[in-house]
């Protein structure tokens, strides 16, 4: 192998594994809710009310979620206990990753959403499109006894 592909294949190791970052320090439960949003357009949450990041919560059950999460592709759980979900979503080509977290409000009767990337800027709506194929796929499979 000469150098120039030596150097090609280190680069291409590098920038692959590089892409997961590290999980944020901000997720979790504070004070009952999940972390607000950035301003970066990467992250959306049902508990913000500009329209670049609110997306509305989800009408199911932590354990509805938890079924159609386990029916994803490319998708691990974390963290799970009985009010709260953390889920890393990877994609497909070069491996980034977002999280996901899911919050059980027993009183409303929904979940709260917040899914963020954890690198970079734009997410081109990938973040939006994980929670929009978990409510879809809610509306798709019976409930959760």
């Amino acid at each position: 192998m000469d150098t120039r592909m030596k150097i090609t294949a280190l680069f291409l190791m590098i920038a692959l594994t590089g892409c997961t970052g590290k999980p944020p320090e901000n997720l979790g439960v504070v004070r009952g809710k999940l972390s607000p949003c950035p301003e970066s357009p990467n992250c959306v949450s049902s508990r913000s009310t500009d329209e670049t990041h609110q997306i509305a919560p989800l009408k199911a059950t932590l354990e509805d979620v938890r079924q159609a999460l386990l029916k994803m592709k490319r998708v691990r759980i974390i963290t799970e206990n009985d009010t709260y979900i953390h889920a890393e979503f990877t994609s497909a080509v070069m491996r980034f990753v977002d999280d996901a977290e899911f919050l059980y409000d027993p009183d409303a009767r929904l979940v709260h959403v917040r899914s963020a990337s954890r690198l970079g800027r734009s997410d081109f709506g990938v973040n939006r499109k994980h929670i929009e194929a978990i409510r879809a796929s809610l509306k798709t499979s019976p409930p959760a006894r």
